[in-house]
């Protein structure tokens, strides 16, 4: 995939992964009761942050990672028709291996 958008600095970009639709019994879950996941998949990744001496401290996240993040982290956006969130790379908890 290649989108013409690059974060900058310690940023990413993110796009949800969406959640399952059932409960584990069984039962569907409308739309209007749907919580946002937590979790996504890293569409790409800026170049990092600048430590105390102003040198670039390189990113722990790469392209292609499968990231959980807060819950009310980052900025929503819409590039290319769909929906992304831009977030610090501070914001996310860990990385699904």
């Amino acid at each position: 995939m290649s989108l013409n958008f690059k974060p900058l600095f310690d940023k990413v970009l993110v796009e949800r992964i969406e959640a399952e639709e059932k409960t584990a019994g069984g039962i569907i879950i409308p739309d209007t009761a749907k919580e946002k996941p937590m979790s996504g998949k890293i569409i790409a990744v800026g170049s990092g942050s600048r430590n105390e001496k102003g040198d670039i401290v390189p990113m722990t996240v790469k392209i292609g990672d499968t990231v959980l993040f807060g819950k009310w982290s980052g900025n929503e956006v819409k590039i290319e028709g769909k929906d992304y969130l831009v977030i610090k790379e501070s914001d996310i908890i860990g990385i699904f291996e």
